[in-house]
C-alpha cells in the first residue's frame, strides 16, 4: 500500500514540475520586437521636414526659473530650450543627459526652484526655432520623446 502511494505521489510530483516547463516570456516577446524596431529605425533616413511659421505648435511651454546644475556649464542656456526629461534623480537626469551626449547633442541638466531637474538637449533665443528643434527631436526619436516641451527661461 505504501508502494502505491509513493508511486502516486512520484507520478503527481513528475505531472507539476513538466507543466511548470518554461515559457516564452512576454518581456522576452517585448524585447524582441523593440530589438527590431531599433534596427528598422537606425536604417531609416532622415526625411525632417521644414514646417513654416503657420504650422509650428507652441503648446506645452512652460515658463520657469532654472540654473544649471551642480557641475553644468550653463552657458548654451538661452530664453527657450527643449526639455526631453524632468527628474528628481540625479542618476537618471545623467543617464539621459550621456545617452543624448552619444547622440551628438551637447545637452545641459537645469536645476528649478522645486529641484527637478530638467534635461536641456538644445536652447534657443526664438521661441520658432526651439519650437522646430522639438519637433524635429519629436519626429527623430518617436516615440521616445513625444512629450519633449518648450521651456521659456526666467531670470
Amino acid at each position: 500500500m505504501k508502494k502505491v502511494l509513493l508511486f502516486g505521489a512520484a507520478i503527481c510530483c513528475i505531472f507539476m514540475l513538466g507543466s511548470c516547463k518554461s515559457k516564452s516570456s512576454a518581456y522576452k516577446t517585448a524585447y524582441e520586437q523593440a530589438k527590431t524596431s531599433d534596427t528598422e529605425w537606425e536604417d531609416e533616413e532622415d526625411d525632417t521636414e521644414v514646417l513654416t511659421s503657420e504650422e509650428i505648435s507652441y503648446e506645452s511651454v512652460k515658463q520657469e526659473k532654472v540654473n544649471p546644475a551642480r557641475g553644468e556649464d550653463g552657458a548654451s542656456l538661452k530664453k527657450y530650450s527643449v526639455v526631453i526629461g524632468s527628474f528628481k534623480n540625479r542618476t537618471n537626469a545623467y543617464s539621459l543627459k550621456d545617452r543624448m551626449t552619444e547622440e551628438g547633442y551637447m545637452p545641459v541638466i537645469a536645476e528649478n526652484d522645486s529641484g527637478m531637474l530638467r534635461v536641456i538637449v538644445t536652447s534657443f533665443d526664438s521661441k520658432a526655432d526651439a519650437a522646430r528643434s522639438r519637433d524635429a527631436i519629436k519626429s527623430k526619436y518617436a516615440p521616445n520623446f513625444h512629450d519633449a516641451w518648450l521651456l521659456e527661461r526666467r531670470y
